[in-house]
């Protein structure tokens, strides 16, 4: 497997775009929330966006985007599920996680829709506090994450 830092406007996030398209429109009914946010937030030097690559072709992904100047947010987070239950997501939160502490942040927030309890029990598992919501989702959990200080 290779991990790769891209541009969500790079061919290799198109597998990864398309299948959390699906999984939203499958789980919700809808897949308004890819186009939420603006895929340049995933872009240096405030965000970032990473892939899994296996053999060429996109396995699991996500990226983080600033809040603020100490707090960025996981967002799209999706792992193909030919290759789920194999710590792909694991790998990708614990990238994103030096990621965000080498670009300065000390906090990390993320939102997880109800119909994804797979997703809150790995925020759960690594130690990620349940907060109260801050996006425009209600229903959603949401969670963060005390990154500490770069080292």
């Amino acid at each position: 497997m290779e991990l790769r830092q891209i541009r969500l406007s790079d061919p290799e996030a198109l597998p990864l775009l398309h299948g959390l398209s699906g999984e939203y429109e499958r789980r919700y009914g809808s897949a308004d929330e890819i186009s939420s946010v603006d895929v340049r937030e995933f872009e240096p030097p405030h965000g970032v966006f990473l892939v899994l690559l296996d053999q060429g072709l996109t396995v699991a992904g996500g990226g983080v985007r600033r809040l603020s100047l100490d707090t960025c947010e996981v967002k799209r987070m999706w792992t193909s599920p030919d290759h789920r239950r194999n710590g792909l997501a694991s790998a990708i939160l614990d990238a994103l996680e030096i990621v965000a502490r080498e670009h300065g942040y000390t906090w990390l927030k993320l939102e997880t829709g109800p119909a994804q309890p797979e997703a809150q029990s790995l925020y759960e598992g690594r130690g990620y506090r349940s907060i109260p919501t801050y996006g425009r989702y209600e229903q959603a959990r949401a969670f963060e994450y005390l990154l500490g200080p770069k080292e």
